[in-house]
């Protein structure tokens, strides 16, 4: 994960400069928030990368002399059958559509998409309770 926060920190300072010299010279404020909030977005992004390398160090992919056995095996767990996405999804449509009709419908979709949120934040939190290791 180590190239891929490199890859996006780069994206990041590039629209971090692009957005401090586009809003010092064009004084928009709508474009320099395009670019403030896409600096945030490849920061994150490079954040995750990067604490993800420190936490679970090199991968093979990211080795000159890994072989392609070094990457087999389970690589993580995907479940395979969830209704918390698409509650999530109803819940999203619902607080989009409440933000045109009206505020009682958009706090019904925010709690459906809280709903669905916490659901899938917490389907598995006790997965693997009960093994030792």
């Amino acid at each position: 994960m180590k190239a891929e926060a490199l890859l996006f920190g780069g994206v990041a300072v590039f629209f971090g400069g692009c957005g401090a010299l586009y809003g010092v010279w064009s004084g928009d404020p709508a474009g320099t928030a395009a670019l403030v909030v896409a600096f945030g977005m490849a920061a994150l992004v490079s954040f995750f990368c990067a604490t993800q390398y420190v936490r679970r160090g090199q991968r093979p992919q990211d080795r000159t002399d890994a072989e392609v056995a070094d990457a087999a095996g389970p690589l993580e767990f995907f479940p395979p059958h969830s209704r918390w996405p698409v509650i999530t999804a109803f819940g999203s449509a619902v607080t989009a559509t409440g933000v045109v009709y009206g505020l009682w419908l958009f706090l019904i979709g925010a709690g459906l998409l809280g709903l669905g949120i916490f659901g899938l934040v917490f389907q598995y939190v006790d997965r693997g309770s009960g093994q030792e290791d």
